[in-house]
């Protein structure tokens, strides 16, 4: 035999801080996947969920296809109606909203500069 059975016992035998110190960076990796990836999601889902909640008549919306209008009846808890144009109204999902913009919204600081300087 070349190996003699103390050298294989030795290499048996497993320590547990060994263990431990090979799960280590494991559970590192974890603990970072959560704080820089799941917590943010979730927090994002969360600004979501209540911005969708808070929609009301009047209120100027944007979809996730782009489509930007103002709602003129709130349907039920899922849907909503808005104009897009002149007699164009159209149902939405809430959740396919990506933003709001409440009515009395300010304009932008540029806008209002080029209307100015325009003049």
């Amino acid at each position: 035999m070349l190996i003699t059975p103390a050298f294989a016992q030795a290499a048996g035998a497993g320590d547990t801080n060994s263990m431990l110190m090979s799960l280590l960076p494991f559970a590192l990796i974890f603990v970072i996947m959560y704080f820089l990836i799941l917590r943010p999601q979730q927090k994002k889902v969360k600004d979501h969920n209540e911005l969708v909640k808070n929609i009301r008549r009047g209120d100027t919306v944007v979809t996730t296809g782009g489509l930007v209008g103002k709602v003129t009846k709130v349907v039920d808890d899922d849907q909503i109606e808005f104009e897009i144009s002149d007699g164009v109204r159209v149902r939405q999902m809430r959740q396919m909203i990506s933003g709001v913009r409440a009515k009395g919204e300010p304009a932008k600081a540029d806008a209002a500069k080029e209307d100015s300087s325009a003049s």
